[in-house]
């Protein structure tokens, strides 16, 4: 994430300076700030926005509807010069609805799947539709047994 985090700093870069970054709730996050960092941004801000149903284990269902949360604050006018980042853009449905908010933002993710590649205005790769992306924080580190003693249980 790290790696491809930066990798969208660098094509940000060469599209200008941004005002400030606004960052898609929960999975933005760690992007944004990594984008931030790169591209020396000080000025962050959040929209909290759920489009997927929590079902604690894995791939999860899409709500039939966007909910929004929270939209940015202290953000007038139509979203020129203001950079959102996502981890990924999926369906789009996320999109969508911030792009009724701030229509001149420019949006940008780390990921893209086919569906959602058309809404996002940069981005570093694309996967299959089909694809769930583990990413860090959705997951936990533990111990694995080598495969010669799982072949002995």
């Amino acid at each position: 994430m790290h790696r491809n985090a930066k990798a969208l700093a660098w094509r940000l870069m060469e599209l200008g300076s941004w005002k400030g970054i606004i960052a898609v709730t929960r999975g933005g996050l760690v992007p944004a700030a990594i984008v931030a960092r790169e591209l020396n941004i000080r000025l962050i801000e959040t929209a909290c926005i759920v489009s997927y149903q929590d079902s604690g284990s894995g791939p999860s269902g899409l709500y039939e509807e966007s909910q929004v949360l929270k939209s940015p604050v202290g953000l007038a006018g139509d979203g020129q010069g203001w950079l959102v980042i996502d981890d990924l853009v999926d369906t789009g449905r996320t999109i969508e609805v911030l792009r009724k908010i701030l229509p001149k933002a420019h949006y940008a993710a780390v990921y893209a799947k086919p569906q959602g590649r058309p809404l996002v205005d940069t981005f570093v790769t694309e996967v299959s539709q089909d694809t769930w992306i583990y990413l860090p924080w959705d997951i936990e580190l533990q111990f694995a047994k080598p495969l010669a003693a799982q072949r002995d249980n």
